[in-house]
C-alpha cells in the first residue's frame, strides 16, 4: 500500500612507460592554492529542458503529486507523449525509456564498454563521458610506490583508455586523480541529473541530489550512442529522518542501520528517497556515504531534496554556476517531493536515537549496534582482536571524514598513543589528498601510525598485496561498503566489519573488536587511562579546496580525435578485441526449434549467496577485464555446488573415458562450449547481488550460457545478463529450484509466442525438464522482459541489436 507525506517546506596518446610514470609522479609539495571556477556549460542539467518534459508526463499521469525521485526520472523519459501512449506509469512495471545526461566509467568496467562501444561503428558519444583510473591500483607500500609500480604493470590499459578517450572525445582522469566516485561528486554531478555510471557505488553522486544509477557496460553503451536507455519504473521508498545526530554517530551508521532493517534484497527494484528535517542536518558528503552504500540493500539509486549544504559544496567545487541554476529551478519546486506524494513504503528514522553500528561480516546487512558488538565477538566464539584499521575508499573519503578522524589521532597524540595494528588510509581523490595535506591532516595521521595509500579503490576492492594472516582467521575494520568473503585480501577466512571512519579509527588504537569508544578507555604506561571524546570533523575546508597535482586531470569537454589509432597489441593478454555473440536462433545457430530456446544441459545448481565476486572475481583478475577469454578462467570460481557442497566443481555427465568425472566449473563450462552444448545454470536469491562487473554476465554467455533460472535476481545482473543474450527467469515456486540438477535437460516452452507478440504474459514462458533417469516435468516460471529486451535476445545481444539499428540509419 503506497504512504504519502506532506513534503517539506521549500526551503594524450600512449606514452612510454618510462615517460608516462615521470609524468603521473606524484608531488610531494601540494601547492596552496584554491579551485578555480569550472566551466560549468557540459554539467548543468536543461532544467527548462527538464521541467517542460516533466510538464508533458504529468499531464498524462493526471497531474497527480509526484516524489522527487519521479520528477529526476520522468524529466528524462524520451519522448513521452509516444513512449507512454499506452496509458500511465506504474511503479514496479512500466518499463521507461531514458536519456540520461552523462556517462562515468572506471579503469576496469571501461575495457569492456568502449570495447563494446567501439564496435556500434560512432565516431564521438552522444553524451559527455569521462573514463576514471582508479581500479587498477594496488596497496603495498604506500601512496608513491604503489602509484609508480601499478602505472607500470597496467601500462598497456591505461594506453588503450587514455587513447579511446582521445579518438571519441572522452574526458581521460589519469592514474593518481582519485576514485570515480568522489571525482563524480566534486566535478560532474548536479541536483535533479540523471547519470549512469559503471560500477555499482555509481548512487554515491545521489549526495547531491541527483538520480546516479549503476550499470554494466552495455547499458552505458545505450547513452554513449544516445540509445534510449530503459529502466522499470522503480518503486519509491521514502526514508523520512527526523532528530539529530550527535557524539559518535555518523551518516555512515544511518546506512549500516538501514542495511540491517531492509537486507541486501530489502531495496531491490527501488529508489530510496530521503526526505525530513534530518536531511537538512547532513552535509553533502554525508548523504553521499549514504547513497553509496544504498547499493548494499539492493536499490537502484539514492537521492535527497536539494539543501543549503549542497549549495555550499557545489560553490567550494568552483560550480557557482550549478548552484545558481538550481536555486532557480528549485523555486519551481523541482528539486523536491510534491505535498502529499506517495510512497511504496516509508521508513521512520529519529537520528537522535541512533548509534554507531557496526556490519558483518561477510554481509554488509547483518548490523550491530556499537553497544552490544562486543557481545556479539564473545557469542560467535571469535578471538577479541583486530588485525588492521582501514578508512577511506569511495564511501567515506571526505574532507568531513578525514578532519573527523585527524580529531580522534590529535587525541590520542597527545596521551602518547599510537595505532596498535596496521591503520592504513586511502584519499578519495587528489583534491583531497592535497587538502588534507596542506590542512597537516595527513602528518598528524601519520604521527600515530598511519600508512596513506594512493588515491585509488585499493583495498576495498581487492587491491592489497597483504602478506600477513594469509589462510589464518583474522579480523579487519574498514569504513568500506561491502565484505564478502575474500573480496578485500583474498583470504576467505578474513571478517571484514563495517563501520565508520571514527570507529574504525578508534579501535586501531585498542585494538580489540570488543573495545567501545563511547565509554571504554585504554590503559597508558603511566598506569593512567585515557578516553577519547566525541570527534569533531569539518565538511568544508576554511582556506577552500586545493586541487594538487592537476596533471591527473584531463582538459574539459575534449573534442574528438577520430585520426587516433586506439592501442591494442595483436599479442595482448589484457585486451582483446570482442566478437559478437551470435544469436540462439536461426541460421547458423544449429537451433532446430526455431524461436525457442535449443535443448539446454544444467552446468550445475548454484547454493546460497552467488554475488557478482563469486561469478568474476577481482583482485588478481582485475588485469583480465579487457581480455574475455582470460578473465573467463575464473567463471564461478567461489560458488558453491549445492549438488556436494564443494566450491567450484562441476560435473560433467557426458564426459569422454578421456575425461574426468568432476573439474573445476569454467573447465566444465569450456567442455560444454566445445561439444557446442548451449547450457543453463539454476541458481538461487538474489542472484549476482553486488558489484555492476558485467563481465558475470559475458563470461558465462563467452562459454554458451542461454538461460539462467533464479529463486531472484538482484537488479544490475538481470539486466546485464539480458543485455548479453541470456534469458533470464525467475521460478514461481521457490521448491523447483531443488527439482532440477546438472546433467538435466531443460526446454522452454511459449518463448517464440512471447517473442513473436502472440503472448505478452510475464507467465508465458514454462519449462520442459527431462532428467537424467528419463523422467520429464515442467516447471512455471516467470520472465520480466520488455518488448525491446526481447530483441535484445533475439538478436543475441543488446548491441547487436544497436549495431542492426545503426546500420539501418
Amino acid at each position: 500500500m503506497r504512504q504519502n507525506v506532506c513534503a517539506l517546506p521549500r526551503r594524450v596518446l600512449a606514452r612510454t612507460p618510462a615517460a608516462y610514470v615521470q609524468a603521473q609522479r606524484r608531488s610531494l609539495a601540494t601547492e596552496a592554492t584554491s579551485l578555480p571556477p569550472k566551466d560549468c556549460s557540459s554539467i548543468t542539467p536543461p532544467y527548462q529542458k527538464l521541467v517542460r518534459n516533466l510538464a508533458q508526463v504529468r499531464r498524462i499521469l493526471g497531474n497527480r503529486p509526484l516524489t522527487l525521485a519521479e520528477k529526476i526520472l520522468y524529466s528524462h523519459i524520451h519522448e513521452p507523449e509516444r513512449t507512454l501512449a499506452n496509458g500511465g506509469i506504474k511503479r514496479g512495471e512500466t518499463y521507461l525509456q531514458l536519456k540520461p545526461e552523462r556517462v562515468a566509467m572506471q579503469d576496469a568496467s571501461a575495457q569492456m564498454a568502449l570495447l563494446q562501444f567501439m564496435s556500434a561503428g560512432m565516431s564521438r558519444c552522444a553524451v559527455p563521458a569521462s573514463i576514471h583510473c582508479d581500479h587498477l591500483i594496488q596497496a603495498s607500500q604506500g601512496a608513491e610506490q604503489d602509484l609508480e609500480r601499478s602505472i607500470t604493470n597496467n601500462q598497456e590499459v591505461f594506453d588503450f583508455l587514455e587513447s579511446a578517450a582521445r579518438k571519441y572525445g572522452i574526458e581521460f582522469w589519469k592514474p593518481g586523480s582519485g576514485i570515480i566516485h568522489q571525482i563524480v561528486l566534486e566535478n560532474y554531478a548536479a541536483p535533479g541529473m540523471l547519470m549512469l555510471g559503471t560500477d555499482s557505488h555509481t548512487p554515491n553522486a545521489g549526495g547531491l541530489g541527483m538520480l546516479a544509477i549503476g550499470v554494466g557496460g552495455a547499458d552505458a553503451v545505450d547513452a554513449l550512442t544516445g540509445t534510449p536507455w530503459e529502466l522499470k519504473a522503480p518503486r519509491i521508498i521514502g526514508v523520512h529522518l527526523t532528530g539529530q545526530m550527535n557524539g559518535w554517530t555518523t551518516p555512515k551508521d544511518l546506512i549500516l542501520h538501514l542495511a540491517g532493517k531492509l537486507t541486501v534484497r530489502g531495496g531491490t527494484g527501488s529508489i530510496l528517497e530521503y526526505f525530513g528535517p534530518g536531511v537538512f542536518n547532513q552535509s553533502c558528503t554525508g548523504l553521499a556515504t549514504v547513497a553509496n552504500m544504498g547499493a548494499e540493500v539492493g536499490a537502484t539509486t539514492s537521492t535527497f531534496p536539494y539543501t543549503p549544504r549542497m549549495r555550499a559544496y557545489l560553490q567550494a567545487t568552483g560550480r557557482e554556476p550549478v548552484a545558481e541554476a538550481a536555486d532557480k529551478v528549485a523555486r519551481k519546486e523541482f528539486l523536491a517531493a510534491d505535498e502529499h506524494a506517495e510512497y511504496d513504503e516509508i521508513i521512520q528514522i529519529n537520528l537522535s536515537e541512533l548509534e554507531p553500528t557496526i556490519n558483518g561480516p561477510f554481509t554488509p546487512d547483518l548490523a550491530t549496534p556499537l553497544s552490544k558488538f562486543g557481545s556479539f565477538v564473545k557469542e560467535n566464539g571469535w578471538k577479541d582482536e583486530l588485525s588492521a584499521a582501514l578508512i577511506g575508499s569511495c564511501t567515506n573519503s571526505s574532507y568531513e571524514d578525514m578532519t573527523s578522524v585527524a580529531d580522534l589521532a590529535r587525541q590520542a597524540k597527545r596521551a602518547g598513543l599510537k595505532t596498535k595494528v596496521p591503520f592504513l588510509c586511502t584519499p578519495g581523490s587528489e583534491q583531497i589528498r592535497a587538502t588534507i595535506e596542506r590542512d597537516q591532516i595527513t602528518k598528524e595521521l601519520e604521527d600515530v601510525g598511519a600508512t596513506v595509500l594512493a588515491n585509488a579503490c585499493g583495498p576495498c576492492i581487492g587491491q592489497w598485496k597483504r602478506e600477513d594472516k594469509k589462510g589464518e582467521e583474522n579480523a579487519i575494520l574498514t569504513s568500506f561498503n561491502r565484505n564478502f568473503k575474500s573480496r578485500n585480501d583474498g583470504n576467505r577466512l578474513t571478517m571484514n566489519f563495517l563501520a565508520s571512519p571514527t570507529v574504525v579509527t578508534a579501535m586501531a588504537f585498542s585494538g580489540k573488536l570488543s573495545f567501545n569508544p563511547m565509554s571504554d578507555s585504554i590503559p597508558l604506561p603511566s598506569g593512567e587511562s585515557f578516553r577519547f571524546t566525541p570527534p569533531r570533523g569539518q565538511d568544508l575546508p576554511e582556506a577552500g579546496f586545493t586541487p594538487g597535482e592537476t596533471r591527473y586531470y584531463p582538459a574539459p569537454m575534449p573534442e574528438p580525435q577520430p585520426e587516433t589509432e586506439v592501442v591494442i597489441r595483436p599479442d595482448s593478454q589484457r585486451l582483446e578485441i570482442l566478437e559478437p555473440f551470435p544469436s540462439h536462433f536461426g541460421p547458423g545457430s544449429g537451433n532446430k526449434r526455431g524461436l525457442e530456446l535449443p535443448p539446454l544441459k544444467v552446468l550445475m545448481r548454484v547454493r546460497g549467496k552467488c554475488t557478482t565476486d563469486h561469478i568474476s572475481a577481482a583482485g588478481p583478475w582485475l588485469k583480465y577485464k579487457g581480455h574475455l577469454t582470460n578473465i573467463s578462467e575464473n567463471l564461478l570460481i567461489t560458488a558453491v555446488n549445492d549438488e556436494g557442497g564443494d566450491v567450484n566443481v562441476a560435473f560433467d555427465h557426458d564426459r569422454s573415458p578421456a575425461e574426468s568425472e568432476t573439474d573445476t566449473i569454467p573447465a566444465v563450462a569450456k567442455r560444454f562450449k566445445a561439444r557446442k552444448q548451449p547450457w543453463a545454470l539454476i541458481v538461487d536469491e538474489n542472484y549476482g547481488e553486488g558489484s555492476a562487473r558485467e563481465h558475470a554476465a559475458l563470461q558465462p554467455r563467452f562459454y554458451g550460457c542461454a538461460m539462467i533460472v533464479a529463486r531472484s535476481f538482484a537488479r544490475i545482473h538481470e539486466t546485464n545478463l539480458k543485455k548479453q543474450g541470456i534469458l533470464p527467469l525467475w521460478f514461481v515456486d521457490k521448491a523447483d529450484y531443488g527439482r532440477i540438477g546438472s546433467g538435466d535437460v531443460v526446454e522452454t516452452l511459449g518463448l517464440a509466442d512471447l517473442l513473436e507478440g502472440r503472448n505478452t504474459s510475464d507467465r508465458a514462458i514454462r519449462l520442459r525438464v527431462t532428467r537424467r533417469d528419463g523422467e520429464t516435468f515442467e516447471v512455471p516460471v516467470r520472465h520480466t522482459m520488455s518488448a525491446d529486451q526481447l530483441k535484445w535476445l533475439r538478436a543475441g545481444s543488446a548491441l547487436n541489436h544497436i549495431r542492426s539499428q545503426i546500420a539501418g540509419q
